[in-house]
């Protein structure tokens, strides 16, 4: 499979443009400015386009050190392939290597900037159309393509997705505080949460599919980007019953010397969809800087007597087991877990852990877990949020953990399975566990399954130790803040 990246034509002289865009395609590796393409195309391997404005970008079938196909070319050497430090690992989905391959120039400033480079004097205003990016999937047409994204059910998974949103939404976070100066120190970019994440249509692995996303607020170092996964409905017109899944990422941007947050490039809609959205995110901000630290204020005055209902059905379990419900069920008994070290072929081009594998991991392990909670095929619904609180790195011994938190009954056709995975960084050595993420995902079970057993039923959870009590009612207030926030977009 060859994935393509198109360009918009620049108003540019032919002499300026490649200037530019610093094409150096001999390799069959490009070294450009990752601020000026518009869409990645991921096409058959026979396609073959003479276009000047496409760019051939490896797959995950092709090794980062080859050579050109002509080996006699004095310019095809070692010093113009891409170096081991700066391949972020050859395993992920070829649409996220290739979104990685547009960031490359960047990053090579990045990994060894000048020591004397300034920041950057003077913040840019930008339109959300400088920043918008689009992926197209051509699943219809290309087998490789298709068989790699493809589940169980013939659906795409969802996974696999999860590793190409948190890539687009990197990429356009970079193009968005891009001054395109090589002369001042770039901006380190991470991501800092998924804020919300919802599945409206199942997704199919044989239908042609777009990934598109653009900033839509900005605030001092802060960057909210709204990503939509498209696919076409069959038999309908209205785009917005295309849209299947929609997500919105926070990245926040550090100065690369001092590690401090840093100002981006301020953001100006122009359009009234892109103002409606600035102003969704802005009331969103608002509603999560006021709610920082409320929480838990908020249990210790005045919720006390809801930790005691929750605390009140799991004493029976613990203390007269014989006649608790027998349709529920104690948290605890609802653990999953794995561990794995993490590997040179999970980083990203950071050289740490992606982002988007820790999702990919964390969302398969939630899946299991609803899976034998339920006792029947689960059904993804929504990630309702992801925190980034620290980095992992290549060799990290890293513990994924997974429970469910509490079901939902209110909708007895849709029963929901709250699902939370932390992960872990344990280091042995120094007898340390600290958690670097914290992930939230919705589930209910497929109707298909539930049709097959007429004595289905989801079982209450209920918490055990005032701890566990705890972090249900914060995921419960959280869930309902959320609901709120987004009832604006």
């Amino acid at each position: 499979m060859t994935c393509f990246l198109e360009f918009p034509k620049l108003q540019t002289s032919a002499a300026s443009y490649q200037n530019q865009n610093h094409l150096l395609v001999k390799t069959g590796f490009i070294t450009l400015n990752p601020f000026c393409f518009s869409r990645i195309y991921c096409l058959p391997m026979e396609f073959n386009s003479s276009s000047p404005n496409t760019i051939r970008v490896v797959s995950t079938f092709a090794s980062p050190f080859e050579g050109s196909p002509d080996q006699n070319d004095s310019s095809n050497s070692s010093s113009s392939r891409k170096p081991l430090s700066l391949w972020p690992g050859m395993y992920h989905s070829p649409v996220t290597n290739a979104l990685w391959e547009t960031r490359s120039k960047v990053f090579e400033r990045l990994l060894d900037p000048p020591l004397d480079a300034p920041p950057q004097s003077e913040l840019l205003k930008k339109t959300p159309a400088e920043s918008r990016t689009s992926i197209l999937y051509n699943f219809s047409t290309d087998y490789i393509l298709r068989e790699q994204y493809r589940d169980p059910w013939n659906e795409v998974r969802i996974g696999k997705l999860l590793e190409d949103l948190d890539a687009l939404a990197g990429t356009i976070s970079v193009k968005h505080c891009s001054d395109v100066d090589s002369m001042t120190r770039p901006l380190y970019l991470v991501t800092a949460s998924v804020d919300k994440m919802v599945l409206k249509k199942p997704i199919s692995v044989d239908t042609d599919l777009k990934m598109v996303g653009a900033v839509i607020w900005v605030g001092f170092s802060s960057i909210e980007i709204q990503l939509d996964v498209i696919q076409p409905s069959s038999g309908s017109s209205d785009p917005s019953e295309s849209v299947a899944l929609t997500a919105n990422f926070i990245f926040v941007a550090r100065d690369y010397k001092t590690g401090k947050a840093a100002p981006v490039n301020r953001l100006c809609p122009e359009t009234e969809a892109e103002k409606l959205l600035y102003e969704a995110a802005e009331a969103r901000n608002n509603i999560r800087k006021r709610k920082r630290g409320e929480d838990k204020r908020e249990i210790e005055n005045g919720g006390v007597n809801r930790l005691e209902e929750l605390l009140a059905e799991g004493r029976i379990f613990c203390d007269m087991p014989a006649l608790a419900d027998r349709d529920t069920i104690l948290l605890r008994d609802t653990r999953l877990e794995n561990s794995l070290i993490c590997q040179p072929q999970q980083r990203n081009i950071h050289g740490r852990i992606f982002g988007g594998f820790l999702m990919l991991r964390a969302f398969e392990l939630a899946f299991s877990t609803a899976y034998a909670f339920a006792g029947l095929m689960p059904s993804f619904l929504e990630v309702d949020h992801v925190n980034f609180l620290r980095p992992v790195d290549v060799g990290d011994f890293l513990r994924f953990k997974s429970c469910v938190l509490y079901t939902e009954h209110e909708n007895t056709d849709q029963p929901l399975i709250n699902v939370e995975v932390v992960a872990h960084v344990t280091r042995p050595e120094q007898r340390s566990s600290e958690v670097s993420n914290r992930f939230y995902f919705t589930f209910t079970v497929r109707t298909e399954a539930k049709a097959t057993n007429s004595q289905f039923r989801i079982r209450k959870v209920v918490p055990a130790t005032e701890e566990e009590a705890r972090r249900v009612l914060e995921r419960m207030d959280a869930d309902h803040l959320q609901s709120i926030k987004y009832t604006c977009k």
